[in-house]
């Protein structure tokens, strides 16, 4: 079969009645721009691009150099296309207005422009995540609370994993497909098209150095995948943890599993570890046109909504039959605490 390139593959979906002309626009400028991101990640120390930035973003996490330069390198490719509203980064306190000079689209991008880069230095899989939302009608200058719409209404989502491929997962909602990047003529090529994820998983991520902080439901559940086929679960687990999300996801997007941060001690008071417009809520929709399941530990996440920006929310996803038992034992403890 001949190969069909990310624009062929736009085009098929405008065709279809997916999407239209300026959302398809839009994933062809974030596609162009992770591209480049993928060069200065790709260079490592040759560039001069590893270590800290010496400035912290808005959660008063220290910036690596790299979370700076792929932050400007979004910025920049989706300011003058016509595409946008507006957009929004992880690494900002605000929306980004489009500048008055360029013409302004329907679309809101939401991005976390380096997930994982904590991992730069040591040469470990870092992405991009993103997610599309439709700005409200007879909104010129979109404000915080413009985004703030639950993640059932995306229009669009994705992320890119720069590993030993690049490779871009996409959803709009009409299954989730991979594309990887030939590096020799520069283009996403479609690798694996309406991925499905396995119902039932025998493998985990998570962290498990917070296990004394994490709630009852929780220890009980990680307790029985750890008891493995002596347990009640009746076969073994592995766990696997690479404190990059997109390179957790995307192997459970691979070959099935669980991903899970769940609420605990530690993190309480700010609702969570990971950021529901950024993370939590793209990811939530790729997962779920693959057959997986997405929720807080006690509700579907794609419904939460949202009340700020930078708000966090704990994650369980992946394998459907997994996250709905994980899901169902902190619900009973709710319900048992009354």
């Amino acid at each position: 079969m001949k190969p069909v390139s990310l624009i062929q593959f736009l085009i098929e979906e405008r065709r279809a009645g997916h999407i239209n002309a300026e959302l398809s626009l839009l994933i062809e400028v974030v596609a162009r721009a992770c591209k480049r991101i993928a060069v200065a990640t790709g260079k490592g120390a040759l560039g001069g691009v590893l270590g800290e930035a010496g400035t912290g973003n808005i959660q008063g996490e220290a910036q690596k150099k790299l979370d700076v330069i792929s932050n400007e390198i979004l910025l920049e490719a989706n300011a003058w296309g016509g595409h946008l509203a507006a957009c929004a980064s992880e690494e900002m306190e605000d929306p980004q207005q489009i500048p008055d000079g360029y013409p302004k689209g329907q679309h809101l991008l939401l991005f976390d422009p380096l997930d994982g880069s904590s991992n730069i230095d040591v040469n470990i899989s870092v992405g991009t995540i993103f997610s599309v939302l439709r700005c409200p009608d007879g909104v010129t200058e979109p404000k915080a609370e413009h985004f703030l719409q639950p993640g059932t209404t995306q229009l669009a989502a994705g992320y890119v994993v720069y590993g030993p491929a690049t490779v871009l997962v996409l959803t709009f909602g009409h299954g989730t497909h991979e594309f990887t990047l030939d590096r020799e003529v520069g283009s996403f090529i479609l690798s694996r098209r309406a991925i499905r994820i396995p119902e039932q998983a025998t493998e985990f991520a998570i962290n498990m150095s917070n296990q004394r902080h994490w709630q009852p439901p929780m220890q009980r559940y990680v307790g029985e995948l750890l008891a493995g086929k002596t347990g009640p679960r009746g076969k073994d687990f592995n766990m696997r943890w690479v404190a990059s999300m997109v390179a957790d996801v995307h192997r459970i997007v691979t070959r099935g599993g669980v991903f899970y941060y769940p609420l605990d001690a530690k993190i309480e008071k700010q609702g969570g570890k990971l950021r529901i417009m950024y993370e939590a809520n793209p990811m939530a929709f790729i997962i779920e046109q693959a057959g997986g399941a997405a929720t807080t530990g006690r509700q579907r996440i794609m419904e939460i909504q949202p009340t700020g920006l930078h708000q966090r929310v704990p994650v369980f996803l992946g394998s459907k039959e997994e996250v709905e038992l994980a899901t169902r034992y902190h619900q009973e403890a709710d319900a048992a605490q009354g």
